[in-house]
C-alpha cells in the first residue's frame, strides 16, 4: 500500500513540476515571438532604405600590388637539401617540436613544393619554408601564390617573408 501511495505522490509532483515548466516556456515563446516580430518590422524598414550602389571600376594590364614586407632572423638549415636556402624565404609555419615542422614539410613537399625546415637558434623555434629566393620580389609573389593554393587553410594564410640576416 505504502508503495502505491509514494507513487502516486511522485506522479502528482512530477505533473506539477511540469506544468510550471511548460507555462514558463510559453511565456519565453511568446516573449521570444514578441521580440522577433519586433526585429522583422524593423529589419523592414530598413530594407526599403535606398542603398547607392557605386560603380565597378575595372583595370586592364597591371597587376595588383604584392605585400613585401618582411622579417629579419638568422636562421640555420635544420632539414632539406644543403644549398637550398636563399637570402628571402616564404614561411608556412613556425613549431617549437622539429617533429611537428617535419610533418608539415612532408605534407608540402607531397603537395610539390621543395620545403625546407629552418631554425632560429636564439629562439629555438622550427620553421617551415616553402620557397626560398635570392629576390624578395619572387619571394612575395611565391608567397601570395601560396595563400592563393591554400585558401581554406587558416595557418596558410598567415605565410610571411623571412629576410635570413
Amino acid at each position: 500500500m505504502k508503495k502505491f501511495l509514494m507513487l502516486g505522490l511522485a506522479a502528482a509532483m512530477m505533473f506539477t513540476l511540469n506544468s510550471c515548466k511548460s507555462s514558463k516556456e510559453s511565456q519565453y515563446k511568446m516573449a521570444y515571438d514578441q521580440a522577433k516580430q519586433q526585429e522583422l518590422a524593423q529589419g523592414s524598414v530598413q530594407a526599403t532604405d535606398a542603398v547607392e550602389i557605386a560603380p565597378v571600376s575595372t583595370t586592364t594590364g597591371t597587376a595588383a600590388p604584392v605585400d613585401q614586407s618582411y622579417r629579419e632572423e638568422k636562421v640555420v638549415l635544420a632539414v632539406g637539401e644543403q644549398g637550398s636556402l636563399k637570402a628571402f624565404s616564404v614561411v608556412c609555419g613556425s613549431y617549437s617540436s622539429k617533429t611537428n615542422a617535419e610533418l608539415v614539410r612532408n605534407n608540402l613537399i607531397s603537395e610539390g613544393y621543395a620545403a625546407l625546415v629552418v631554425q632560429n637558434p636564439s629562439t629555438g623555434l622550427y620553421r617551415v619554408v616553402c620557397a626560398s629566393y635570392d629576390d624578395r620580389q619572387k619571394a612575395a609573389e611565391a608567397r601570395a601564390q601560396f595563400k592563393a593554393n591554400h585558401p581554406g587553410d587558416a595557418d596558410f594564410q598567415k605565410a610571411w617573408l623571412l629576410y635570413n640576416k
